[in-house]
């Protein structure tokens, strides 16, 4: 099943807490317009209890734009998801990935892998709820389980209840004494076992995550499996996603090149305008900097990028909340 006729999930930014917000992916919408976009994490109970709009409102121009969800009760999942669908996004992802204890202890995570049944049983109550993708990002096994049958097992289950898509972080989720950061770079990386589950499942969508950072690295992946899901290269180097569109969707790309880095900025001033305009009536008070904070990668590996960096870093500047900060930027840079 594939949403509103998007492309295909070739290339993915990977879901970041504190990270991919709705600036973020609207930022990010610049430089690549069909790579698929992934929220934070969202959990059931923020949206069953809390301020649904906050959590959930996005730019249309995000598409294809996916949520996903933590938590574990199918019944909340499943209303948590049909509110995604009502306010437009295009997958619900379940987060059976992040190994932070306090995800734990919301019961949801990388510690639902070893509750296979619990996870096919929320699957199927949020398909039954949803006309759109439902889909899972795990790990490939918990703490010191290092067969390739536990997480072979996990996916058949979950596959058995109507999933048809995986998102497989490379790597095991050590539960306990590990941070997150930790946990993306101790254990270690078995790209093997993401293949061999393409194999055994051929059927099925299965995209690779997992410190993988260059060009010729996703080509080497997707000889493998069918997408590429990229983590912090994409947030630290966004740019590095200005030739995605070219490179793995020329099947469906018009002949709209790809944006300079200038032209990326001067696409993001009418959207920081009206969002500081929108927030400053509302009264939540959105300052300049929540927006370009994720745009100080946008220069990394060229001549002048720490410029750009300490002037969107300038906390003086900042407090003006004037958009045009940026074009200062890239003058100072000497960038255009």
């Amino acid at each position: 099943m594939r949403s509103n006729n998007y492309p295909p999930r070739r290339i993915c930014v990977a879901p970041m807490m504190d990270w991919t917000d709705r600036h973020c992916r609207f930022f990010h919408r610049q430089i690549t317009r069909h790579t698929w976009l992934y929220t934070e994490m969202v959990t059931t109970g923020a949206l069953i209890h809390g301020d649904v709009a906050r959590h959930l409102d996005f730019n249309q121009k995000e598409h294809p734009v996916a949520l996903q969800l933590g938590g574990s009760d199918p019944d909340d999942l499943a209303k948590s998801a049909k509110l995604g669908e009502q306010w437009g996004y295009d997958e619900i992802n379940l987060n059976c990935g992040c190994p932070s204890e306090r995800v734990q202890k919301g019961a949801f995570g990388a510690c639902l892998m070893a509750e296979p049944n619990l996870v096919a049983d929320c699957v199927k109550a949020m398909r039954d709820a949803v006309s759109i993708d439902v889909t899972v990002k795990h790990r490939i096994g918990i703490d010191y389980i290092e067969t390739y049958d536990f997480v072979r097992d996990f996916v058949g289950t979950i596959a058995d209840a109507g999933c048809e898509t995986f998102i497989v972080h490379a790597r095991n989720a050590i539960l306990k004494g590990l941070s997150p950061k930790e946990n993306r770079e101790i254990p270690v990386l078995k790209y093997d076992f993401v293949y061999q589950l393409k194999r055994d499942f051929p059927n099925l969508e299965i995209i690779i995550n997992g410190a993988i950072k260059t060009e010729a690295e996703i080509d080497l992946h997707l000889q493998y499996v069918d997408g590429v899901m990229l983590g912090r290269v994409a947030y630290h180097d966004p740019y590095l996603m200005a030739g995605f569109d070219a490179r793995y969707y020329a099947d469906i790309e018009t002949s709209q090149p790809a944006k300079s880095r200038t032209e990326v900025i001067e696409a993001m001033l009418p959207y920081i305008q009206q969002q500081l305009a929108l927030h400053g009536r509302n009264g939540s008070g959105l300052k300049l900097n929540s927006i370009t904070r994720h745009m100080l990668g946008l220069t990394t590996g060229m001549h002048g990028a720490r410029i750009f960096r300490q002037t969107l870093s300038d906390s003086k500047k900042l407090a003006a909340g004037d958009p045009a900060l940026l074009l200062e930027a890239l003058k100072l840079a000497g960038i255009c």
